[in-house]
């Protein structure tokens, strides 16, 4: 019904900017929240930032103030001031207004110091 397609990872060097971008499509009009979760190795996975159909945002406190995610019908992640504890895969998402969850397949970030 929907599908994720994600871009923009790669490497950077620590202090460093990346801008992630998940395009989505199918039936896109379901979709309420769409937003980024990461998972390092060893770790579970997190929620980075989400938003709305309405823009209303939420950050996770690691991220707040290096972080903004923007909205239209594909989501953009800019990461700014990176860092090393930064590095892992990020998965874009999708929730629907029936509650349904879709994932993309996730994108290497790699930030070295």
């Amino acid at each position: 019904q929907v599908q994720l397609v994600e871009s923009g990872g790669g490497l950077v060097q620590s202090g460093g900017s990346l801008r992630l971008s998940c395009a989505a499509s199918g039936r896109i009009f379901s979709i309420y929240v769409m937003g980024w979760y990461r998972q390092a190795p060893g770790k579970q996975r997190e929620l980075v930032a989400d938003i709305t159909s309405g823009g209303t945002t939420n950050y996770a406190d690691s991220v707040k103030g290096r972080f903004t995610i923007s909205r239209d019908n594909t989501v953009t992640l800019q990461m700014n001031s990176l860092k090393p504890e930064d590095t892992a895969v990020y998965f874009c998402y999708a929730e629907g207004y029936d509650d349904r969850i879709y994932w993309g397949q996730g994108t290497q970030v790699t930030v070295s110091s």
